[in-house]
C-alpha cells in the first residue's frame, strides 16, 4: 500500500521516492512489484518475430526456439519488452563463467583498474577461485578479487567522466555474446543489431544501481538488450522526466528485457538485490548441467566441474547483469571531439554502483 501511495504521488523526484522505498532492508510491501512469471494488470503479452531467427541459430546461442519464448509488454511502455528466461538447461552457467572467468581478462576494463596495479588485474579469476571455494557465510571473510569487481566493459569501453564512447578506446567484443545479442534482437524485430559495447554489472546483496538514462550511444533506432544470472532483484522503470514515478518489477536469473523505441531512453535504477523467490541457495534454473550433446557451431561451451563450483558459490549472494547495446548506426562514425586520449575511462564506484553504507550516498550513474 505504501509503494502505491508513492507510485500516485508525482512531482519532485518522485523516482528517488520509490527508489529509497525499494531500497529500505525491511521493505515489506512488494505487492506492486510485477512479476512477469503471474503476468496482469498492466502486463501484456507481446509478438516476436519468430522467423527471424532459426531454431539452429537459436540453440547455438543456448537458447529454446523462438517460438517457445513468451514476451511480455507493460502499458505505458512502448517498446519495452520483457522475456522470461528463454535460455536451455544449463546454458545460463557458460554466460556466467564468462563473466567472472573471462571477460574480465584484460584488455578489457573492470572497476578495480581504478586503484590497483596493472599485473594485479590480470587474473581476478585464477586469484579468486580458492578463496570462493573455501567462503563460509561469516561477513568477517575477507572478500576476493572477484567479489569486489563492480563493473567490466566491452568493445567500445564507456569513458565515465565524460558519458561518451570513442573510435581510440576500443577492444574486440566478444563472439560468444556478439551471437547471443543479435538473436535476442532480431527475435524482438532488430534484424542486423550490432553488439558493439557491453556494461557487466556485478551485484551483491548490499548493491544497488543509481537512477540514471543510457543516452551515450549516437545511434537511439537499435535496442538496448539486459540479461540476468543469479539471484533476483527490483528494477524501476520510470519515464522521461525523474519527476515521474516509475514501475516495478522483478528481474529473475534468464530473464532478458529489451529497451527500445520510446522507452529506450527512460530514467531506470535497480534498488535492491533479492534473494531467488524460490528460497534456495540458487534458483533451479542454474541447478542442471549443460546438454552433452551441443549443435554445431554452438558459441555456448561446457563449464568444468571445478570452474562451475566457483560460480555457484558466488552466486549464493550475487547478481551479473550483462546489457549490451550498438553504439553507431550503419556506416556512423564518432564526431571528431568525442574522440579523447583514453584517459578518464572510469568512475569512481559510487557514481556507477554504490553498497550500503554510511559513507556512501546514492548517486545517479
Amino acid at each position: 500500500m505504501a509503494a502505491a501511495a508513492l507510485t500516485r504521488e508525482g512531482g519532485e523526484d518522485a523516482f528517488r521516492r520509490l527508489f529509497r522505498f525499494y531500497r529500505q532492508r525491511d521493505a515489506s510491501d512488494l505487492r506492486g512489484v510485477v512479476d512477469f512469471s503471474a503476468p496482469g494488470g498492466q502486463v501484456f503479452r507481446s509478438q516476436l518475430s519468430i522467423s527471424s531467427v532459426s531454431d539452429q541459430d537459436a540453440y547455438r546461442a543456448g537458447l529454446q526456439p523462438v517460438s517457445q519464448w513468451k514476451a511480455y509488454g507493460l502499458s505505458g511502455y512502448p517498446g519495452f519488452i520483457f522475456i522470461p528466461n528463454p535460455f536451455l538447461p544449463g546454458c545460463q552457467r557458460h554466460w556466467v563463467k564468462q563473466c567472472l572467468k573471462l571477460y574480465p581478462q584484460k584488455p578489457n576494463v573492470c572497476n578495480l583498474d581504478l586503484h590497483m596495479a596493472p599485473e594485479k588485474t590480470i587474473d581476478l579469476w585464477g586469484q579468486s577461485k580458492e578463496q570462493l571455494k573455501r567462503k563460509g557465510s561469516s561477513k568477517r571473510e575477507p572478500r576476493s578479487l572477484l567479489e569486489k569487481l563492480r563493473w567490466v566493459t566491452l568493445g567500445y569501453h564507456y569513458n565515465w567522466d565524460t558519458k561518451k564512447y570513442s573510435a581510440n578506446h576500443h577492444t574486440p567484443f566478444p563472439s560468444d555474446l556478439a551471437f547471443l545479442s543479435e538473436q535476442v534482437a532480431a527475435a524482438c524485430g532488430f534484424r542486423g543489431f550490432q553488439a558493439q559495447a557491453g556494461i557487466l554489472n556485478y551485484y551483491h546483496f548490499d548493491s544497488s544501481l543509481g537512477i540514471h538514462a543510457d543516452e551515450s550511444e549516437l545511434d537511439h533506432s537499435r535496442p538496448l538488450l539486459s540479461f540476468s544470472f543469479g539471484q533476483s532483484s527490483i528494477f524501476l522503470l520510470g519515464g522521461l522526466k525523474r519527476e515521474e514515478a516509475p514501475t516495478a518489477m522483478f528481474m529473475h536469473s534468464g530473464d532478458i528485457m529489451v529497451m527500445s523505441g520510446f522507452s529506450r531512453l527512460l530514467y531506470h535504477a535497480v534498488p535492491r538485490v533479492l534473494r531467488n523467490p524460490e528460497g534456495t541457495a540458487l534458483p533451479s534454473c542454474l541447478d542442471q548441467a549443460l546438454s552433452s550433446d551441443l549443435p554445431d557451431g554452438s558459441v555456448v561451451e561446457h563449464s568444468s566441474d571445478e570452474d562451475w563450483q566457483v560460480c555457484a558459490k558466488y552466486l549464493q549472494s550475487s547478481r551479473i547483469n550483462m546489457t549490451i547495446r550498438q553504439v553507431l548506426a550503419e556506416g556512423q562514425k564518432f564526431p571528431e571531439e568525442s574522440v579523447t586520449n583514453g584517459k578518464g575511462q572510469a568512475p569512481s564506484e559510487d557514481n556507477h554502483h554504490q553498497e550500503n553504507s554510511r559513507a556512501k550516498r546514492h548517486k545517479p550513474n
